[in-house]
């Protein structure tokens, strides 16, 4: 499953607004940056396979800007049979010592444990709540949470919901799954919408008033 595409209504939305759009200033930094917020990033998705992609993703973040996962993401992808959880949790040291070797992905041994760890973690957690779908949407009640932050400094980089959801996921044996970690991936999956207020793609396809918790 690759970088979630823009529909034909989409571009032409984006291509008929201002030139000087406003958008999240982390996201003006580069075109795979700029697309990735303005189709993707805070979304809410429901789709299981891009749930725990972008876990793992965000995992493999650690240390690094987000940018260099979006310059590797197709390798990373190709390279983890696009995170399918069935055949990650069947890697074996052959296919680990394949991965290390790898230039295409981030070639961090830890990270690489992770991904397979992290895979068996994923059933163990679906064995009690069916879903990793249904497990972290049910802490919003199925609604998001939507920031009203002016600046992208006033976002936090943890909240108590990242710190429960962290401690959980680590009772099931998830790695990389720190608070911050957690945050973000709440942040890139639509469960928390921190768009800056000004930024035009906040309520794209999102109701926020409906979606607001209090």
């Amino acid at each position: 499953m690759r970088r979630k595409k823009m529909t034909q209504e989409e571009r032409e939305k984006v291509m008929s607004m201002d030139d000087k759009v406003t958008r999240c200033p982390w996201a003006e930094t580069d075109p795979l940056s700029q697309h990735y917020h303005d189709a993707q990033w805070g979304r809410p998705c429901h789709d299981e396979r891009m749930l725990f992609k972008m876990l793992i993703l965000e995992g493999k973040q650690a240390g690094l800007a987000w940018v260099t996962i979006l310059r590797k993401w197709d390798t990373l992808c190709a390279a983890f049979d696009d995170f399918a959880t069935d055949k990650l949790a069947v890697y074996g040291d052959a296919k680990i010592t394949e991965l290390l070797a790898n230039p295409g992905i981030i070639r961090n041994r830890l990270k690489v444990a992770a991904a397979i760890g992290n895979a068996h973690a994923y059933y163990r957690l679906c064995g009690e709540y069916g879903s990793l779908d249904s497990y972290v949407w049910s802490f919003t009640d199925g609604r998001q949470v939507v920031g009203k932050w002016e600046t992208m400094e006033q976002t936090p980089v943890k909240t108590p919901l990242s710190d429960t959801i962290s401690r959980e996921l680590k009772g099931f044996g998830f790695k990389f799954a720190g608070s911050t970690i957690i945050y973000s991936w709440l942040q890139a999956v639509g469960v928390v919408n921190d768009h800056i207020t000004a930024c035009a793609f906040r309520g794209y396809e999102t109701d926020i008033e409906d979606r607001h918790l209090p």
